[in-house]
């Protein structure tokens, strides 16, 4: 085998999984495996070291780990890794990588709000529970004040995790960018709050994502069978990986990209920032270019689960065209919000019109999730093709009811 593989390590809220490609960016090799969050003190936390264990037990079991070459490292958004010389674990950690769903971190949100950037500064609305890290972030610093001095760099997500194979620090723009309050996409630069708070130092200074952090430590290549020449790059936004493609192929024609798992992210290259909604669930993701996204989410995975759930179904049932039908005859339907606060509606309390019936659950939580992504798209006057990347490609239901919905706009499927 060609000792020219890539692996992309894809840390996503609700799985982990690891990819192989070879030369020609061809699959040859995959896993997954829960991505769990840990109840431990002082607060609900990503469990690092679970998945530290996962990916290089996993990596060690692969026959195919020695011809890897390059390392790329993707995850979910809102989240950072405190490091510093002084941590006591292996892990770096002054602090545990808060879990940005925690909801209990308003303590401080009065002084937070006023040291927070406006909209029109840093394109990122207010959020709940921890979903603006630079809330995380300030609540961190007035309740463990005396650790957050310890801290030596405050790393971005997928940066964490390349530090963690490297020993190198750097920070990359897609995760920084990333309704964060610490970016300015306007002058490509962090935001007031972060000055305010003295933390430019701590974030560093901004690699590429496409940049070579480092080769793999001389430990990692032994836990891992790596070859010790393995690279490792910055790493990126997981989002904002699904955009760079169509940012690649599309010559500058409008277009825009449907990123579905736990959240489903709209990210529109022909919108303008002034169409976004602060108060909506919009914002501006930034590109690895460094360019504002203009965007609208929703928990679309997590919502589709609880719909479910709450019919007495699960993800696994089959929907079928049938009850697909019959369920827009009968009008049976559900309302937001089934997030806790997500999303364009968040906050209303659901409501549910439909027979508590595992029979139809999995159609019913289809038209709402289509109805959601044709709401969102019309919000940010979604122009171009429209491509749906991740989970709800296995709903070719609900993909054939967005392309209705989006009509006389083309709707394409990833291959991926």
């Amino acid at each position: 085998m060609s000792e020219d593989c890539t692996l992309v390590f894809d840390i996503g809220k609700t799985h982990v999984k690891l990819q192989v490609l070879d030369a020609d960016l061809n699959p040859i090799a995959e896993a997954k495996g829960k991505n769990k969050i840990s109840h431990s003190q002082p607060y609900p936390q990503a469990d690092v070291d679970g998945i530290w264990h996962w990916l290089t037990t996993t990596l060690k079991a692969w026959d195919l780990s020695a011809d890897i070459s390059g390392i790329v490292v993707t995850t979910h958004g809102a989240t950072a890794a405190l490091i510093g010389n002084s941590a006591k674990h292996e892990n770096g950690l002054i602090l545990p990588v808060l879990d940005y769903e925690y909801n209990k971190i308003d303590e401080f949100a009065e002084q937070y709000t006023q040291l927070r950037p406006a909209f029109s500064e840093s394109c990122s609305p207010v959020l709940p529970a921890g979903l603006n890290l630079g809330r995380q972030l300030y609540w961190l610093s007035q309740s463990y004040p005396a650790e957050f001095s310890k801290v030596s760099y405050i790393l971005m997500y997928p940066q964490y995790w390349a530090w963690r194979l490297t020993g190198v620090c750097c920070t990359e723009v897609s995760s920084l960018g990333c309704h964060t309050d610490l970016w300015a996409p306007d002058i490509k630069d962090y935001s007031s709050l972060v000055d305010k708070l003295q933390w430019r130092g701590l974030l560093g200074e901004l690699s590429p994502a496409w940049s070579e952090v480092g080769t793999i430590q001389s430990g990692v290549a032994v836990l891992t069978g790596l070859n010790p020449n393995c690279k490792v790059y910055a790493g990126v936004h997981d989002s904002n990986a699904s955009y760079l493609r169509y940012l690649r192929s599309q010559n500058e024609q409008p277009f825009t990209v449907i990123s579905s798992g736990t959240w489903t992210i709209m990210m529109s290259s022909g919108s303008s920032l002034a169409s976004l909604d602060e108060h909506k669930d919009m914002l501006a993701n930034v590109d690895v270019l460094g360019n504002p996204v203009p965007c609208a989410r929703f928990m679309g995975g997590r919502e589709y689960e609880s719909i479910c759930a709450k019919l007495g179904a699960d993800v696994g049932q089959n929907n079928s065209a049938q009850a697909l039908q019959f369920v827009l005859e009968q009008h049976y339907m559900v309302t937001p919000d089934f997030s806790g606060g997500n999303g364009p509606f968040g906050g209303l309390v659901p409501t549910i019109n439909a027979p508590a019936s595992s029979q139809y659950a999995q159609a019913i939580a289809t038209v709402y999730c289509a109805l959601m992504i044709d709401y969102q798209l019309s919000q940010l006057n979604a122009q171009g093709t429209i491509y749906i990347e991740g989970a709800f490609l296995q709903n070719s239901l609900m993909c054939q009811l967005i392309a209705q919905l989006r009509a006389p706009q083309t709707v394409l499927l990833s291959t991926d």
